[in-house]
């Protein structure tokens, strides 16, 4: 036994280096949209909560416990060890919106603590992303103005609607922490009509940019990508977002009297959210059965189970606000197709993480032995 001990533990420490190393690898390549998991996750977990499946969504809520503080600490890492890395990314036009789906993430995981009884924690995450959101909004845009260039200005590819994402996540989570205020309470229900007309009339702007675009250009097999479903989803959330404000009482008078345009509004966005959901299928019938584009892992599907998911829970708000219960079944049906979606992108996130190890590992192995 004393003879096989040593050579255990001098056999352990260099996998432990070559394990190490690689985490470093995957954190200094840390894609900054990749709280998109979390929004999707945590999304499919609230929507299964509505819909009464609780077992279901504790589950994911788990899931979403670990995936959130993980990535908050790989992010911070990534900003201690790796700057240039992330300054990179905030200075690039295609890239800087993805940070705001740490926006998107929080406000829907803080959504998922308010379901469970943590209201003050909701609540702190809520005045978190608030922050995150006033300095990403205005830096954001900023390099959009400054740093973006005529061929650089592509919103197919930037994910430009991630910021209306986040900026309407802002609202639903908001109206359940208000009340937490005490007298800031009414003050805040401004804000968040206020925040929810921001949000879409940055819609109105970027769908009409992503639409000429798309309508007047050629379009390529990587032009389409996962990320066009935030076209259906920021409609999606701004949908859930109007029907929060119609559904919570505000104590205001003022605010009473404009929820007959809200109710119009957000009707339609749905409507404009719904008709998009055919289109996007055949995009990617045309990429994968036309085109033979391989089906493959990608951290950017996560940004098509979100819009599902969002989807489903923004239908069935939309129900209770309208008082039309035939919306619950289209709510119903997309909430299973979302759970579909979410299992099997979590199983390729799953085998992607191990090939990607397993594949680095064998080429480390083989430079040390030559």
């Amino acid at each position: 036994m004393t003879s096989v001990e040593p050579a255990a533990k001098a056999d352990t420490s260099p996998r432990q280096r070559r394990l190490w190393t690689w985490a470093d690898g995957q954190v200094a390549t840390l894609y900054p949209g990749c709280f998109a998991l979390v929004m999707a996750t945590g999304i499919v977990s609230n929507a299964l909560f509505a819909e009464g499946a609780r077992d279901l969504s504790d589950l994911l809520f788990a899931i979403n416990a670990l995936a959130y503080p993980w990535l908050v600490i790989l992010t911070l890492s990534r900003i201690v060890r790796f700057p240039q890395a992330i300054w990179a990314d905030l200075t690039n036009p295609r890239l800087v919106f993805s940070f705001f789906t740490l926006v998107a993430g929080t406000d829907v995981f803080g959504a998922g603590l308010d379901l469970r009884g943590f209201a003050t924690a909701a609540l702190y995450l809520w005045i978190a992303s608030l922050v995150l959101w006033l300095a990403l909004t205005y830096f954001s845009f900023s390099v959009l103005t400054f740093l973006n260039t005529a061929h650089g200005a592509n919103v197919v590819h930037g994910g430009w609607l991630i910021a209306i994402v986040g900026t309407e996540s802002l609202v639903v989570l908001g109206t359940r922490v208000a009340p937490l205020l005490g007298d800031a309470s009414a003050t805040t229900f401004v804000l968040l009509h206020v925040l929810w007309g921001i949000g879409l009339g940055l819609y109105a702007i970027f769908v009409t940019l992503f639409i000429y675009r798309i309508a007047f250009f050629d379009i390529g097999p990587d032009d389409i990508t996962p990320l066009l479903w935030v076209v259906m989803g920021a409609a999606a959330i701004s949908t859930n977002a109007g029907s929060t404000l119609i559904l919570s009482d505000s104590g205001l008078p003022f605010l009473h009297t404009i929820r007959p345009f809200i109710d119009g509004v957000t009707l339609l966005i749905w409507a404009w959210g719904t008709w998009w959901i055919p289109l996007l299928i055949l995009f990617g019938i045309w990429k994968h059965g036309v085109c033979r584009v391989p089906l493959t892992y990608d951290p950017l599907l996560w940004s098509l189970v979100f819009p599902l998911g969002m989807y489903s829970i923004a239908t069935q708000r939309l129900s209770l606000a309208a008082e039309f219960s035939p919306l619950l079944t289209i709510a119903h049906t997309m909430l299973w197709i979302a759970v579909a979606v979410w299992t099997v992108t979590f199983a390729a996130l799953a085998i992607a993480s191990w090939r990607s190890f397993r594949d680095w590992n064998g080429r480390r192995q083989f430079a040390d032995a030559a």
